[in-house]
């Protein structure tokens, strides 16, 4: 939807998805992704969802739409949409946004907050304290070693996702984020880094892209029939993502599978979904008994005859 103009995605989602079978990746897909690896960072912290104050760096669709599925998850702990919101605040190209700001466009309303105004990034970290610091602004190199550091010396793990693609735009990369951290902060990237090791300890990054989520949803909501795609289906994603990564991916610092996993990830994102699609009665083809085994029957093989 950003194709006809990124001003218009939200909107076109909106006024759309009640009536036809679509979703935006770059809002709804990112946004799972990113709450996959809030959820792998708070198996790390032993913090609750509900206790994280998450600064977004970036207000553009996926930021945004990320601060929306982090809103969703947190209602679903018991929090009404007032207090979830609070959880979640903006930092763009003007400073940090508030209430205040004139002009604030619609889909970010819901994460202008009263606050005076800052604008330095250093500064919005001492006054708001985040646990989490997520980057998706294309701006290389802005999260520098005063920022890292601060954001260490505030919470015991710091979480900083660098999710800027290609590699060359990261807001920062993963061994100046472990070296900063003294090898305590919960890194993702967008692109890939090499593993990283700070003090003999070996850390692999993982990669937060939306590619684990997008290819999961639409196999589930095509091998369903789903008419329309929700929300429940990327909250749905977003766990199941996060239950593929181990105990032993964690204590490397990997808070995503591998993706040489992605084609099994994404059966199992698929299964979830169609589930929903058959319990919500968003579909109208017989359900099978085994919902994962029918969608494995359906998955194309790229299996080519070996000619000597």
């Amino acid at each position: 939807l950003e194709d006809f103009g990124n001003l218009n995605a939200f909107r076109l989602l909106s006024d759309l998805r009640g009536e036809h079978c679509l979703f935006d990746d770059d809002i709804q897909g990112t946004g799972a992704v990113i709450l996959t690896g809030l959820l792998s960072a708070l198996r790390v912290t032993g913090q609750p969802l509900s206790g994280q104050r998450v600064l977004f760096f970036g207000a553009g669709q996926a930021n945004v739409g990320a601060a929306g599925t982090i809103v969703a998850a947190l209602r679903e702990t018991g929090l009404d949409a007032a207090a979830a919101r609070q959880c979640c605040w903006c930092f763009d190209s003007t400073g940090l946004l508030v209430a205040s700001r004139p002009e604030i466009p619609a889909q970010n309303m819901p994460y202008a907050h009263e606050h005076e105004p800052v604008d330095d990034l250093l500064a919005a970290i001492e006054a708001l304290r985040p646990t989490a610091l997520i980057g998706a602004s294309g701006q290389a190199g802005a999260f520098s070693e005063e920022v890292v550091r601060a954001m260490a010396r505030l919470n015991e793990r710091p979480v900083i996702f660098a999710l800027s693609n290609p590699t060359s735009k990261a807001e920062c990369t993963a061994e100046q984020c472990y070296t900063w951290t003294e090898g305590r902060g919960l890194f993702a990237s967008g692109s890939p880094f090499a593993p990283v090791e700070v003090d003999s300890r070996r850390f692999v990054p993982g990669q937060g892209n939306n590619a684990y989520i997008f290819p999961g949803v639409g196999l589930g909501v095509v091998a369903s029939g789903a008419r329309r795609v929700t929300d429940d289906m990327f909250l749905a994603a977003a766990r199941c993502l996060a239950a593929q990564v181990t105990e032993e991916m964690l204590e490397r610092g990997q808070l995503y599978p591998g993706l040489t996993s992605i084609r099994d990830v994404s059966v199992a994102i698929a299964a979830e979904v169609a589930t929903l699609a058959w319990d919500g009665g968003l579909t109208d083809r017989e359900r099978p008994v085994d919902i994962r085994a029918a969608i494995e029957e359906q998955l194309y093989q790229p299996l080519y005859p070996h000619y000597a």
